[in-house]
């Protein structure tokens, strides 16, 4: 039995038996092509066809929403979705396309929309019959996410909306978008208000997205253009003015910390599966060669993947630590922290591998000579967007000084 399952309430152990039963009777089959490394990164229709079958599986199986009422498409459990999670990694099943949906989307519209908007919304993102992206960053309007500057003008009951968004993950696929708006320009936080937005209807009627080509050759990043887009009143969440506020719950799920759990799992492809984790590091230095001599007797590189080890262990520790209550004096640091942490060890993996490869670090995935499929490089190119996505970690570190343990504000 694992440590999670000895915690388990009735209710989780019955749950989780059931999802263990499911996916060891459920494949999701081989991909006919290359899937990417995450979800931000998917760039293929058949990419995303592929994926998205398996999150339609999963969530009519019951994986998916589970904390959700069932009113909103979800299973109404108490606290499930984090045994769903597990079993899901432990089975190894592919990632979860709709992640934005699922991670932003889901919970911001959970707690902000009308039950009406819910009950419509809600079961088409869990399913992934409907992909979501997020429209917050723009041009000027980045680490100050507060200083959007995309105007919407109402009309009635309707507005008028023109700006530009930029970053946004998934929106060459999106049907809809979480977009965060002006709304008056005479008050820099109560003059935001926030709506979702079915962009893929739209485009070529007030929508227009822009892939952004990344140093990969991947387009998981794009720009997204509003010119006299039209949207009823009935897509705004919460009331006009309070954007601010219904764009920290988004932040705050979308950073790990928010009370609903966001449906993850499992891997990319098989050659991508071990990247991103200290351990795959072992196997990558004890096939690789460096001046000569396999890579793993270097003690320096030794040294430098069991550093990896113990902060990745650490981190590990310190999610289990979060769930004691007598052990958390700042009961926010920890789940707020583990973005960054997260983000910069992955990244650092990703570094420590290079240096074991050396020069066959310049090998792309495309090339059959690229020692673990070129992954460990593309995962270091890929690390860079990942540190800055959600808050680049100098925003997170102030967060974490300012807002939970109190230090005297940067300058």
């Amino acid at each position: 039995m694992s440590p999670q399952a000895r915690k388990d309430t009735s209710e989780q152990a019955e749950f989780r038996s059931y999802c263990r039963d499911w996916l060891s009777q459920h494949d999701a089959g081989t991909p006919a092509v290359r899937l990417p490394q995450s979800a931000i990164e998917i760039m293929h229709r058949e990419q995303l066809d592929y994926l998205r079958r398996w999150q339609g599986e999963a969530y009519a199986a019951g994986l998916i929403g589970c904390d959700y009422p069932v009113a909103e498409g979800g299973g109404g459990r108490k606290d499930c979705q984090r045994v769903a999670n597990q079993e899901m990694a432990r089975a190894g099943k592919p990632f979860l396309p709709n992640i934005l949906g699922l991670g932003m989307a889901a919970p911001t519209l959970h707690f902000h929309a009308q039950p009406a908007l819910k009950e419509r919304l809600l079961p088409g993102l869990f399913s992934c019959s409907d992909i979501w992206c997020q429209g917050f960053s723009e041009p000027g309007a980045g680490s100050d996410l507060a200083n959007v500057q995309t105007f919407a003008e109402r009309k009635g009951d309707k507005w008028i909306i023109n700006g530009h968004k930029v970053w946004t993950s998934l929106a060459h696929f999106a049907d809809w978008m979480i977009l965060l708006l002006r709304t008056d320009k005479s008050s820099k936080y109560d003059g935001l208000s926030y709506f979702v937005v079915p962009i893929k209807a739209a485009l070529g009627k007030g929508v227009t997205v822009r892939p952004l080509i990344k140093i990969t050759g991947e387009t998981g990043f794009n720009e997204v253009f509003f010119d006299d887009l039209e949207i009823s009143d009935d897509y705004r969440l919460d009331e006009v003015g309070k954007g601010w506020q219904v764009a920290q719950t988004t932040l705050l799920h979308e950073r790990g910390a928010g009370p609903m759990v966001t449906p993850s799992s499992g891997r990319g492809s098989a050659k991508a599966s071990a990247v991103g984790d200290a351990y795959g590091l072992i196997d990558l230095a004890k096939n690789s060669l460096r001046d000569g001599q396999c890579a793993a007797d270097d003690p320096l590189l030794r040294d430098d993947i069991m550093q990896m080890i113990i902060r990745q262990e650490g981190s590990k520790q310190g999610a289990r630590r979060a769930k004691v209550e007598g052990l958390c004096e700042h009961p926010m640091r920890i789940p707020l922290q583990a973005k960054l942490v997260m983000s910069e060890i992955r990244q650092d993996n990703a570094a420590v591998a290079i240096d074991i490869l050396g020069a066959q670090s310049s090998l792309s995935i495309n090339d059959d000579n690229a020692p673990a499929g070129g992954e460990w490089p593309l995962a270091y190119m890929n690390s860079y967007g990942i540190t800055i996505a959600a808050g680049a970690s100098e925003i997170q570190r102030n967060i974490l000084g300012e807002r939970i343990l109190g230090m005297a504000k940067s300058k």
